[in-house]
C-alpha cells in the first residue's frame, strides 16, 4: 500500500518560530474594536462641538487677522493665543491685562517643556 498523504490546514503551521499561519498576508488583526472619532461613550453633542468648532476657526478677513497679530504681538502673545482668548471670553486684551497675560504666557511655558 501506499503511504497516505496527510495535508495540514494552514492554521495547524503557526508556531512559535512562524507566529503567522501559511497564507497569511501579515496585514492588521480583523478583530480589533473599532473606535469612533467620538470615543467610546454616547455620541452626545459630538457633531454640534465639531460645527462650532470649525465655524470659530474658519478663516476670518485679512484685516481681521492683520489687526490680531498686531494686537497680539504688542502684548507679547502668538496669534492662537490671543485669538483662542477671544473665543473664549468674548473680550480682546489689553495693555492693562497684565495679569491675564502672564497667566497665558506661564501656561504657554508649561505646554513647551512636556
Amino acid at each position: 500500500m501506499s503511504e497516505i498523504e496527510i495535508r495540514r490546514s494552514p492554521a495547524d503551521l503557526a508556531s512559535a518560530e512562524n507566529p503567522a499561519p501559511a497564507g497569511h498576508n501579515h496585514g492588521p488583526p480583523l478583530d480589533d474594536e473599532h473606535r469612533p472619532e467620538w470615543g467610546h461613550g454616547g455620541i452626545g453633542n459630538y457633531f454640534y462641538w465639531k460645527a462650532a468648532h470649525r465655524a470659530a476657526w474658519k478663516n476670518p478677513s485679512p484685516g481681521i487677522v492683520a489687526f490680531r497679530i498686531k494686537k497680539a504681538e504688542r502684548l507679547g502673545l502668538t496669534y492662537e493665543e490671543y485669538t483662542l482668548e477671544i473665543l473664549e471670553r468674548g473680550r480682546h486684551l489689553q495693555i492693562e491685562d497684565v495679569e491675564r497675560i502672564a497667566e497665558i504666557k506661564q501656561a504657554r511655558a508649561g505646554r513647551n517643556r512636556s
